[in-house]
């Protein structure tokens, strides 16, 4: 995850100025994506706040925040990975559930059309469609309905291009079965009624909250991405897991378990199709899950838990 313009945004799915583009000399996304490229990976997740793209709910693109964002969204695309486009505003806009509440489905539908009309031509951007919903005010089929709006006016624009689905409760994998978020998510299809490039979009931490506020770790989640696999499997979809990660000190205990979630996931990529760690970009050595890597003269420097876990071997 490549992170700063999400900056100032909140559970409540306000955002407030100021964030931080990942764009300069102390904070180089493009950089760092550079450098992770060089080292295998292939993906990336460029979470943005709906308020910097669009002011105006139902609005135009802010021209010098989107040009912006853009630019990082290019860097991306010239190193050949996936671009995530991942808008982090928790299924709210100023509070408000979307589609559930007097903020109705139409103005998200229309910024993904904004969106997906954008990098029509650009196969390798995914469509994340919204980060960790939760605490709906209505059931998880209200939102799975909003989803649905959302991917048929997508396929009108862009037929092929891969979407992120999430569920509900911070779309955590340990409760996306009982949730019924893997039912309700089931169900979405495109306008042919394939679920071809439908993939579910899910998060799981390592920490006691699994809220990854806590820099150290107490599972390897084997336990928890087990029958969420078996599922997949019964059912004939695939997830991605989006958000992930730990501390980097020796005394957390994340870097044996968090190299034993990413070999489970590894050898079950038949269903898991790819992972993004949290985070780097504008992050900095101070935070508690920072993922940045350190630049002291060429070769970059990785965080311990990148070099032994987050980089397939």
């Amino acid at each position: 995850d490549i992170a700063g313009f999400e900056w100032g945004c909140l559970t409540d799915g306000s955002c407030t100025y100021p964030n931080s583009p990942p764009l300069t000399s102390t904070a180089d996304g493009p950089g760092q994506m550079k450098w992770f490229v060089g080292n295998g990976m292939n993906t990336f997740r460029l979470p943005i706040g709906w308020q910097y793209a669009t002011p105006t709910l139902g609005g135009a693109f802010d021209l010098s925040e989107w040009g912006m964002y853009d630019k990082l969204i290019r860097s991306c695309l010239i190193t050949q990975a996936y671009c995530i486009i991942d808008i982090h505003n928790y299924a709210r806009w100023n509070g408000q559930v979307i589609g559930q509440s007097t903020v109705p489905d139409a103005p998200f539908i229309k910024l993904w059309q904004m969106i997906a009309s954008y990098y029509a031509s650009e196969p390798r951007v995914i469509f994340g469609l919204m980060n960790e919903p939760y605490k709906l005010y209505v059931d998880i089929l209200t939102w799975a309905q909003t989803l649905q709006k959302v991917v048929t006016a997508i396929r009108a624009i862009a037929p092929k291009h891969v979407i992120l689905l999430p569920g509900i409760e911070w779309a955590h994998a340990d409760t996306f079965i009982s949730s019924g978020s893997a039912a309700a998510l089931d169900a979405i299809s495109n306008p042919d009624g394939s679920k071809t490039n439908l993939i579910f979009d899910v998060h799981q931490w390592l920490d006691k909250p699994n809220n990854g506020t806590d820099p150290n770790c107490v599972t390897n989640n084997v336990a928890v991405f087990a029958p969420l696999a078996q599922w997949l499997r019964c059912h004939g979809r695939q997830a991605f897991l989006s958000a992930t990660g730990g501390g980097n000190e020796k005394t957390t205990n994340c870097n044996p378990l968090l190299c034993q979630q990413m070999t489970y996931l590894l050898a079950n990529s038949d269903v898991f199709v790819g992972y993004t760690g949290w985070a780097t970009g504008s992050y900095d050595t101070s935070y508690i899950l920072d993922e940045t890597p350190t630049w002291l003269g060429y070769p970059w420097v990785d965080t311990p838990l990148v070099a032994s876990c987050l980089y397939w071997p």
